[in-house]
């Protein structure tokens, strides 16, 4: 009798259809993504917050549009608390030292002394940032520019700190962003135009930028995973960190190649199936 199929894993795709991005459309690019993924996985979409109710009949649980964690937390650090004692299958994986942990990483970054965006948390420090015309004031557990606000410096002293940093506002020629899948490049977009950060174009990287891109990647060690490594471009060409996102981020696929986003879909299936297997 010929053996009996081996059955396919089932994934529990986490998003929030209706989250009204600035720019971008959560709903297109998830339901473009889950309808190419069906071809090796059985799927279901859910919300964010029936993430920890539904999880237990799949394999692995995908986290990708599913919006600012902040417009959900208790929820959030509730399933996060379930898979880690049930041991779910979580991608990306719930040990991510980037966005997926906070605002933290920009503060070591920073005290490492690798190429980002100079960050304080504390009053005591802002003599370490260098001099600007203003200075951007977010909250530590922020998202999507919620709670950002410019400010000049002599108002920083005043501040109440605790939940908040403090960086000089860099005058940047533009942004760029580098999307990974595990440790492997896959493609870079940038926004030409400062003022329409969310109108993005194609970008031919370097083997300076990505090697720059690689060394966050490198630190953040997931084995697993979609990353994107935000930057911006200073006046004299050297690439700043503005964010390292490994939560969620959003990919605008619908911005590269035809061909560029079969091969991305075709990397993302591998290593669902490697991180299943792993």
């Amino acid at each position: 009798m010929p053996a009996a199929a081996r059955p396919r894993p089932r994934l529990l795709y986490v998003t929030d259809l209706a989250y009204p991005a600035r720019g971008r459309r959560y709903c297109d690019e998830d339901i473009d993504l889950t309808a190419r993924l069906r071809t090796d996985f059985d799927l279901a979409l859910c919300h964010p917050r029936d993430a920890a109710a539904l999880m237990d009949g799949f394999d692995a649980v995908v986290v990708r549009n599913s919006g600012p964690v902040l417009h959900y937390q208790e929820t959030y650090d509730a399933f996060r608390a379930k898979a880690t004692a049930l041991g779910t299958r979580v991608y990306n994986p719930l040990h991510g030292r980037g966005d997926m942990a906070g605002k933290q990483y920009l503060l070591d970054l920073t005290a490492a002394g690798l190429p980002v965006i100079p960050t304080v948390d504390r009053a005591a420090d802002l003599g370490q940032l260098p001099e600007a015309a203003e200075y951007v004031v977010k909250p530590k557990a922020g998202a999507d520019s919620i709670g950002l606000e410019f400010v000049p410096y002599e108002r920083l002293a005043g501040l109440s700190y605790g939940g908040i940093l403090v960086q000089p506002r860099i005058d940047f020629r533009y942004e760029v962003s580098f999307y990974f899948v595990d440790d492997r490049f896959q493609y870079a977009l940038h926004a030409p135009d400062p003022e329409r950060r969310w109108v993005l174009e194609p970008y031919d990287a370097t083997e300076a930028d990505l090697a720059f891109a690689r060394r966050f990647v490198d630190w953040n060690t997931l084995d697993h995973g979609i990353q994107r490594v935000d930057a911006c471009r200073t006046p004299d060409g050297e690439l700043l960190l503005v964010e390292l996102e490994d939560l969620n981020p959003y990919l605008s696929l619908d911005r590269v190649a035809e061909e560029v986003r079969d091969r991305f879909v075709a990397e993302m299936t591998r290593s669902l199936h490697d991180f299943l297997q792993a």
